[in-house]
């Protein structure tokens, strides 16, 4: 018998299992994807959100405030891009003046540093806004993550700790037996002292398997624009208009990456696994946000997307045990500001709710960093040659548009989280995320892939069941 199994491998579990992997446990995440933060985790506006606007004394406010203050020490740790450039909140009305006081007043009670600027102030530090700004909250604590990496690198150090993880298998029934469940997935059946249900969207469905819920999850569409990375510091900012009942808004910022994201829309879709986009909310979204900020370059577009945030019908994060068992754990209804609160989240989950049920022993050898990861692009020429001195592949470009190295793509694949996919390598190493979308290096990746699991490249996916990329071969070796 397990002592915990996680449900769960998007950013809450990702921190979860590295919170627990300073203890010497034995300990299971399974997945039902193929990859790590697969899905709400990948699919989001990558902001590490101030705190400035959640209710005070909620679990997303204080959270989120924590979170954010762990943020540099977990990103140093865990090599993760962090740009705090802060975030503005931009009013372009005179009638909106009295909401930035407001959401002053709740940032001071939440903790948050922040400070109201004027018109003149906010044109001056980012002079692509509109000029019709009236003026703008500014939080310098926010702003731009990588959410690939920080949940990759999260799983990754858990593994480094002693934690094991599954993928492709959807748990179908739990059950509850003496001295722990038993939880049966798709291909497997597994017992374990305590179960953590971090399912992201589909929280509820697992937590229904154990006892009645009053409590549900709701998807809610963001629909987003991506755009090259055509100018840097076009904004200097994460800029958000004022939020509203369906959310922080439609903002326009500049990722770690370099490349610019403008998003998302919020509609309520009542399939979870719906994530289509269309042509009217995304024309929506580009009017919105070029009220903001009237001459972004849509002409630079090299893709859209769409995520679902797991909404909550308590209107706040659900981390708690369950009504009829302390040794099942639900932490549910993660939506914005999920991804800052992760860390935060995890740590709590680990040091009070399972602590509550299951003996915990530090772990003697837990490392809190990972190897780091070599980024090519960002080296001086200097250091490329000595690198390249060392190993010539770190020399050898395969991704031409975000200039990804063989050098990086072997180093992903050789650490303990595994590249189970072409989207796998494509969130760990940017080999693929360029304005040809893969069009150039997908051949070389799905290979060096076959090469590296041993397996033929017709069993190469690009991402979950059935997405093989090469479906026969059209020449035979002659015999």
């Amino acid at each position: 018998m397990k002592d915990v199994i996680i449900i769960g491998a998007g950013a809450v579990g990702a921190f979860i299992a590295r919170s627990l992997s300073r203890y010497t446990v034995d300990a299971l995440i399974i997945e039902k994807e193929f990859d790590v933060g697969d899905v709400t985790s990948m699919a989001n506006s990558a902001i590490a959100h101030s705190g400035y606007d959640p209710v005070p004394g909620t679990k997303k406010a204080i959270f989120n405030v924590k979170g954010n203050r762990m943020m540099d020490k977990v990103c140093d740790e865990l090599d993760v891009s962090f740009d705090k450039c802060g975030t503005l909140t931009v009013a372009l009305y005179d009638e909106q003046l009295p909401m930035l006081e407001e959401l002053k007043k709740r940032a001071d009670i939440n903790g948050v540093p922040s400070e109201i600027l004027t018109k003149e102030q906010v044109i001056a530090i980012e002079p692509n806004i509109s000029k019709d700004v009236k003026g703008a909250l500014l939080c310098p604590t926010g702003g731009n993550i990588n959410p690939f990496t920080l949940t990759a690198h999260a799983v990754e150090n858990a593994l480094d700790n002693g934690l094991k993880i599954v993928f492709g298998e959807e748990v179908v029934a739990i059950e509850k037996i003496e001295g722990g469940f038993k939880v049966t997935t798709s291909k497997n059946v597994y017992e374990t002292r305590v179960v953590i249900n971090a399912a992201g969207l589909h929280s509820d469905d697992i937590a229904r398997m154990i006892e009645p819920i009053d409590w549900s999850i709701h998807a809610r569409k963001g629909e987003y624009y991506v755009l090259n990375h055509f100018a840097w510091g076009f904004v200097k900012h994460v800029l958000f208009p004022l939020p509203s009942e369906k959310g922080k808004g439609i903002l326009v910022t500049q990722t770690t990456s370099g490349n610019y994201l403008v998003g998302p829309s919020s509609e309520w879709v009542d399939d979870k696994e719906d994530f289509s986009t269309d042509t009217l909310t995304l024309a929506d979204v580009r009017r919105q946000a070029t009220d903001m900020v009237p001459n972004i370059p849509f002409n630079e577009q090299i893709r859209v997307y769409a995520g679902l945030r797991a909404t909550p019908s308590t209107h706040d994060f659900i981390i708690e045990p369950s009504k009829s068992y302390k040794d099942f754990i639900n932490v549910a209804g993660i939506e914005s500001p999920g991804l800052v609160s992760s860390p935060a989240i995890g740590e709590y989950v680990v040091e009070e709710l399972v602590r509550a049920v299951l003996p915990l022993k530090e772990n003697p050898n837990y490392n809190p960093r990972i190897k780091p990861y070599i980024k090519t692009a960002f080296l001086s020429t200097e250091e490329k040659n000595e690198l390249i001195k060392k190993n010539p592949h770190y020399g050898k470009i395969v991704c031409g548009c975000e200039k990804v190295t063989l050098g990086e793509i072997e180093d992903a694949m050789s650490r303990s989280l595994p590249v189970n996919s072409i989207k796998a390598l494509k969130k760990r190493t940017r080999a693929g995320f360029g304005k040809c979308q893969g069009g150039f290096c997908q051949p070389t990746v799905l290979n060096l892939i076959a090469k590296n699991k041993g397996i033929s490249p017709l069993e190469v996916k690009y991402d979950g069941e059935g997405s093989e990329i090469v479906i026969e071969e059209v020449k035979k070796e002659a015999k």
